[in-house]
């Protein structure tokens, strides 16, 4: 498969958990979550806040575009979506591997 490798303090912490896994697949995203970690759903506002900021410094990094500008961009993406989906997800819980 197409996976991406596991960060290198994930893999030195023993209690590393993996919340989520975004698949594109047919078309579509796919994904794997784990929402059991926090009983708070607001904690996955932050996590989205901080992947968000993950996001800019990978484009500034790889492909030299400003990380505030790349934000403000993704805040737009983000804005848009929320408010004129372009899909409405769908699925289920899936059983533990």
């Amino acid at each position: 498969m197409n996976e991406l490798p596991v960060p290198p303090e994930a893999l030195k912490d023993p209690s590393a958990r993996e919340l989520a896994r975004v698949w594109a697949a047919g078309g579509r995203q796919h994904v794997s979550l784990e929402v059991g970690l926090w009983s708070d759903p607001a904690a996955w506002g932050v996590f989205l806040v901080d992947l968000a900021k993950h996001v800019a410094n990978a484009y500034e990094e790889t492909e030299g575009y400003d990380r505030k500008a790349t934000l403000e961009r993704i805040r737009q993406g983000f804005d848009a979506e929320w408010g004129d989906p372009t899909a409405t997800p769908s699925g289920h819980s899936l059983p533990e591997a």
